[in-house]
């Protein structure tokens, strides 16, 4: 376990290093034997990540519909999140205090990769998604699953060859992320992405590791399909069917493009901010404050659902599930209930930034989406090319990675996404750009 240990520390140092050129790797026997390593590791760590997904989604179902009944109610009484998420706050609390590597690194400080926990991490790391994610926390899965991919990747390198060089670890590592991340968001391609786009960004070298994330990648979706066949209970997918048909785009549509990429940075550096002062408040006191924010950011959602005559699910959870809800009945939806479930959603969001464990995406997204809906209530832009900018907006303000934020978008739309995809474009850059100008100026070096 220390050489495992060793080597996913040397994996997260050495990922930048100086490498011969592609063609000479390629040709390598030793690059052949890593591809098919990285399909062997492939193929149960996308195992692991499917019936981790499942879980998370079956401890919501039994906390928020199955316990309510086990204890004689119809339905879930509307003080129920109370004691849910103040249980939440403490048992994330107690595994960043006295577990190894703190249940992963807190989503505060970004959509981050290339960081690969020790294996001693993972306990807890499953532990802090779990309890988190399982009982309703505004985060989504993708940050839990890319670190027990890539910590796994190192177990079974380990597992396979002893003391094995750091490069092949960062490989593995990188490569059990994303087989693990792969059909998360409906595509491999857009997991892949996601991973690719996001190591580039920290600075990463991807010339050995892009064939093998690639091909772990898409083996992970065929494991999805293959489990969902087998187990029926289904996969994920962001694909909206049944929106109202989008038709061509307009004048008024770019310009309400630019502004939606402005609001969605003004938000997005509120919710930064708001994030930074609680973090900096609770994490010196994680077991007191831990609670103390579930019970807020249930407050949160069960005001939003009295006010607004709709569930708390579309406060809580990672919003991933609610979106389809959202886009589908938005005439449902009157301008001051959007409004009311939007504040409470990014202020819930960014308390649980500050506190839980999980990752930033599809938050990000509804928030997005809620706010192109609320928009299309005004005059010129239509309801599809309403969400699809507030939907590639909030993302790359959350996430800062313009290309990925354009592809989530546009994925989400189906049929129509092609059709608004240089709305979302004009967004997605106004957007970056503005947050980047709002954000804090680096310290001087």
């Amino acid at each position: 376990m220390a050489q495992a240990d060793e080597a996913a520390r040397t994996a997260t140092t050495t990922g930048a290093a100086a490498s011969p050129s592609p063609e000479a790797v390629l040709r390598s026997p030793g690059y052949t034997r890593l591809l098919l390593l990285a399909a062997i590791v492939g193929a149960p760590i996308s195992a692991a990540a499917y019936f981790f997904l499942q879980l998370v989604a079956g401890l919501q179902d039994w906390t928020y519909t199955d316990l309510p009944r086990a204890l004689g109610f119809a339905a879930a009484p509307v003080w129920w999140p109370f004691p849910v998420l103040a249980v939440a706050g403490l048992g994330v609390a107690a595994v960043i205090r006295y577990l190894p590597g703190q249940g992963g690194h807190s989503p505060a400080d970004g959509f981050r990769t290339g960081h690969v926990p020790v294996p001693q991490d993972l306990p807890g790391i499953l532990l802090a998604a779990l309890l988190g994610l399982g009982l309703g926390v505004v985060l989504g899965p993708e940050a839990p699953l890319i670190a027990l991919g890539g910590g796994l990747g190192v177990l079974a390198l380990y597992a396979a060859r002893r003391g094995a060089d750091g490069r092949t670890a960062a490989v593995l590592a990188a490569t059990g992320s994303f087989a693990a991340i792969s059909a998360l968001l409906g595509s491999p391609i857009l997991g892949a992405f996601l991973l690719m786009e996001a190591s580039l960004a920290a600075g990463a070298a991807l010339g050995v590791v892009l064939l093998p994330g690639l091909l772990a990648a898409g083996i992970g979706s065929l494991i999805f399909l293959g489990l969902d066949a087998l187990t029926g209970l289904g996969t994920a997918s962001l694909t909206l069917p049944g929106l109202p048909p989008f038709g061509r785009t307009s004048v008024a549509q770019f310009g309400w493009a630019v502004v939606a990429g402005l609001l969605a940075a003004l938000v997005g550096m509120l919710i930064r901010r708001l994030t930074a002062v609680v973090r900096r408040h609770a994490e010196p006191r994680i077991l007191v404050a831990g609670p103390v924010i579930g019970v807020v950011v249930a407050g949160l959602a069960v005001l939003a659902a009295v006010l607004s005559g709709h569930d708390v699910s579309f406060v809580l959870f990672s919003g991933q599930e609610a979106l389809g809800p959202l886009l589908l009945d938005s005439t449902g939806w009157t301008v001051p209930a959007l409004m009311v479930v939007l504040v409470a959603k990014a202020v819930a969001y960014a308390l649980c930034l500050a506190a839980f464990r999980g990752g930033p995406i599809f938050p990000a997204l509804f928030i997005g989406a809620a706010g192109g809906v609320l928009l299309s209530h005004l005059p010129g832009l239509p309801l599809v090319a309403g969400a699809a900018i507030g939907i590639g907006a909030m993302a790359v303000v959350m996430l800062r990675l313009p290309l990925t934020s354009v592809l989530l978008a546009t994925l989400l739309l189906g049929a129509d996404g092609l059709a608004v995809m240089p709305l979302v474009i004009v967004a997605v850059v106004v957007a970056h750009v503005t947050a980047a100008r709002l954000a804090p100026a680096p310290p001087a070096v």
